[in-house]
């Protein structure tokens, strides 16, 4: 597989010298274009066929992609980038995470990994102090931050957790429509183990972090009503807790922020315990037997 780490600083640096009518056709066309076979999965076109209609510029707003046009904000954003050497972080930390997948036998089943980072709007991503990203689908993985002093020791996690999805996404099919909560659960609570396994639990995101006992026992109810429930936009209320349900649309249901996020860690972090697995065998097994291995809702 080859790995290619794409150098989106250069690609800011040329962009917010761009006259701002040039912007979004460059960062179509140059920025996004190694995605494009990602976003086509995802049904979004390039370009809209109509003026303000949904493509990728739009997708990436919505993700919470800093605005092209906001050139102020976005050189400041960019500085810390080239000053941590983000680029040598990003391609040191994949090679890192392809060899312990490749020492335990799994691999990310695509011909080639493209990792990019870009910044984020640290507005719309204040409640994940700044930092986020997508993994979803196999051979690509965005990271979307806006760094911080509280999300840049934790970079080498983030990518570990996206590039974790492109290995569970190799074995597993997503179900965007049919995915229950208990699988969604899941699916995040891998990835924050795997990444916690390499570097620390104090590397996570506030995602896991930020819950307390009481509140985990309550939320651990709530879920174990709710795990059969089926539908992205269903489940991602629990998952993503009432603030983010309210922001993305959703009905809140009575939950912490990212609720389901820190439920899952939970399941699997007492499922590991339990069976005296890795996370890398956990990796292949399916949402129901980790659960039912963890014994955490019975």
């Amino acid at each position: 597989m080859k790995l290619y780490i794409e150098n989106t600083i250069e690609d800011y640096k040329t962009l917010f010298e761009l006259p701002h009518e040039m912007r979004e056709d460059y960062f179509r066309y140059t920025m996004m274009k190694p995605f494009e076979p990602m976003w086509r999965i995802i049904n979004v076109p390039m370009k809209a066929n109509q003026a303000e209609g949904y493509d990728v510029v739009m997708a990436a707003t919505m993700l919470g992609y800093l605005d092209m046009h906001d050139t102020d904000l976005g050189q400041m954003g960019l500085n810390p980038l080239k000053q941590i050497d983000m680029l040598s972080t990003v391609k040191q930390t994949t090679l890192h995470c392809i060899a312990c997948m490749e020492q335990a036998g799994l691999c990310i089943k695509a011909d080639s990994l493209h990792v990019g980072t870009y910044l984020a709007d640290p507005n719309k991503l204040a409640y994940t102090k700044g930092y986020t990203g997508f993994g979803g689908i196999p051979g690509y993985i965005q990271l979307i931050l806006y760094p911080n002093a509280y999300n840049i020791p934790r970079i080498p996690a983030l990518i570990a957790h996206e590039f974790h999805h492109n290995i569970r996404f190799s074995y597993f099919y997503w179900d965007h429509g049919n995915v229950t909560l208990g699988e969604y659960m899941i699916i995040e609570g891998l990835a924050d183990s795997f990444a916690s396994a390499l570097y620390g639990e104090e590397s996570l995101g506030p995602w896991v972090t930020s819950m307390d006992p009481e509140d985990l026992e309550y939320s651990i109810a709530v879920m174990k009503d709710a795990r059969d429930l089926k539908g992205f936009a269903e489940v991602s209320s629990y998952m993503f807790g009432d603030d983010g349900a309210r922001q993305q649309g959703f009905q809140p249901v009575g939950v912490s922020y990212a609720a389901g996020y820190a439920v899952g860690y939970h399941i699997v972090q007492t499922f590991l315990r339990n069976t005296k697995a890795s996370i890398y065998d956990a990796t292949t097994l399916s949402a129901q037997e980790i659960i039912e291995g963890s014994r955490v809702f019975r």
